[in-house]
């Protein structure tokens, strides 16, 4: 992994590996201040392929790209040859990640594939995935999308029989379950899995001769299928990925269902449905807008919420601006219902993204202004409609206002697409404490006065469920209503684990421990596994 930028601080690179790659130390690298978006984080996007005659390990690469949305931490590709595994996980991006030596070795005819975004165990690299699981012939690597509500009380069980962890995410959980099953057979272990599990999962699971394919009762993230005409089949987080690689959409995975993908094709396990809970800021704003979820397209979608925003609280105003780029949509939407002109009044930097460089103390001053910048000529003496996805800690939207008031704009009325969020996701979104959650502790005029808008309409559930045109029922509205699909464990953190694997509570040996762990990874990128 290349990071040009951090040629002066050599100390911190080396190469580790025969690929000629520079990567950096991780002890010393997770203590640099990042550079993030504080606002919603959606956990990971998966995927998978079973494909003869077909370079699976470049197919997966593209199909990462098409979901690097859902996870910017790291990615990794696994693939079989029928004998072995292997795989290459590196934290960063996957353009930085992959190039075309690493892609040339990894062989076989069925890979997963993996991007992430931590919601249970920190972002480092011993958590990258796909990972690797078991011993010896019996190995499987697993790619999760989601969180495990019960994952405690099973690691706890778990490490009661004897399996060792060696890292801190629920998904290596999910694996050690698998290998505890009673039976002999891949897809009746996976089976036995799903009956213990509880919470969010969209799987892809790598076996030596199979693609395993899984998504939780509840169906809370999204997962479907595809097929590579007249050559094999590919799973995939979002539709968009299956645009990506020239493959063609035959259906989404229903919640319940365990696919497994073979030589003779495909043989299914459907368990019985449970409550739907799907989770409805998909639609809002984790997916692409090109994907096409419960056969709604994303874009259709918010563009519908929008409509229903400007139905709901009208304004007059002048221009109408979506914050880009998860906003654009609605903002087209508020515009075409209401009759106010659409504008580009703000210019999102998208290469601002996840960043070792430590800003100055000049620019961490400039805050949202390193991520938008105002278009004055736009903006000055304008009553602006400013429409947004959602509002979480609020520590975004006061100084996009301010910005585009001191840009010359006369009022700012924020318009929000998800209603007021008042309670924290346990499954699979890394949203906040529910502390931390402005809804929670101000009212709404009072959230107004805060991020100093002329006025504040946030959009109903009604409206929202009216906008996404699928029944109510199908949805988890937790964040808004407080009413969970299944019971949490309400104090978990997304660190829980991480003091485990190293035995220890204390901060520094365990920061040791961490690093030592790390550096051992590092030396060895690749880990091949014969059968």
């Amino acid at each position: 992994m290349t990071y040009i930028g951090l040629w002066p601080v050599c100390s911190l690179l080396r190469f580790i590996d025969p690929l000629n790659m520079i990567s950096y130390n991780l002890s010393v690298i997770d203590s640099y201040p990042q550079i993030t978006d504080p606002c919603l984080r959606e956990a990971c996007g998966v995927f998978g392929i079973f494909a003869h005659n077909e370079d699976i390990a470049r197919i997966t690469f593209f199909a990462l790209f098409a979901l690097q949305h859902r996870g910017q931490e790291s990615a990794g590709i696994a693939t079989s040859d029928g004998n072995g595994l292997q795989v290459f996980a590196r934290m960063g991006l996957v353009s930085h990640i992959f190039d075309e030596k690493t892609l040339k070795r990894l062989k076989g005819h069925i890979a997963i594939g993996h991007n992430r975004y931590s919601t249970t165990g920190s972002s480092r690299r011993h958590n990258a995935q796909p990972i690797i699981v078991g011993n010896g012939v019996d190995e499987i690597a697993i790619a999760h999308n989601g969180n495990i509500a019960n994952s405690e009380a099973l690691r706890l069980q778990l490490e009661s029989q004897g399996y060792t962890f060696s890292t801190t995410t629920d998904s290596e959980i999910i694996g050690h379950l698998v290998f505890s099953a009673p039976h002999k057979e891949w897809l009746e272990k996976i089976r036995y899995a799903m009956h213990r599990l509880e919470g969010a999962y969209s799987l892809t699971i790598l076996a030596k001769n199979n693609l395993y394919a899984m998504r939780d009762p509840h169906g809370v993230r999204p997962l479907c299928l595809g097929q590579i005409p007249g050559n094999g089949y590919v799973v995939a987080s979002e539709s968009c990925a299956l645009d990506h690689i020239g493959a063609d959409f035959i259906r989404e995975i229903e919640p319940g269902e365990i696919l497994d993908i073979n030589e003779d094709g495909i043989n299914r396990i459907k368990e019985p449905a449970q409550r739907k809970a799907f989770c409805i800021f998909e639609y809002i704003y984790f997916a692409r807008p090109d994907s096409i979820i419960n056969n709604r397209l994303v874009y259709h979608a918010r563009e519908a919420m929008g409509e229903q925003l400007a139905e709901e609280y009208p304004v007059d105003a002048d221009v109408v601006i979506g914050v880009p780029d998860s906003a654009t949509p609605a903002g087209v939407g508020y515009s075409l219902q209401s009759g106010i002109p659409p504008a580009t009044g703000l210019i999102k930097n998208r290469y601002m993204g996840r960043t070792f460089i430590e800003p100055d103390q000049r620019l961490r001053d400039l805050g949202v202004k390193l991520k938008f910048n105002p278009l004055q000529a736009v903006l000055e003496g304008q009553r602006v409609v400013l429409v947004d996805d959602s509002i979480v800690r609020g520590t975004t939207t006061p100084q996009v206002i301010k910005l585009l008031k001191k840009a010359g704009a006369k009022e700012v009325h924020m318009r929000v697409c998800a209603p007021p969020i008042c309670h924290p996701c346990f499954f699979g979104v890394d949203m906040a404490t529910r502390w931390e959650l402005l809804a929670s502790r101000k009212s709404i005029e009072e959230i107004r006065r805060f991020i100093g808008a002329d006025s504040l309409g946030y959009l109903s559930i009604d409206g929202l469920i009216r906008a996404v045109g699928l029944p109510k029922d199908l949805f988890c509205l937790a964040c808004f209503t407080g009413e969970y699909a299944l019971p949490v464990q309400l104090e978990m953190d997304k660190l829980s684990f991480e003091t485990l694997p190293c035995h220890t509570q204390n901060s520094k040996a365990k920061s040791r421990c961490l690093a030592t762990r790390d550096a051992a990874l590092l030396e060895r990128p690749w880990k091949i596994i014969n059968g």
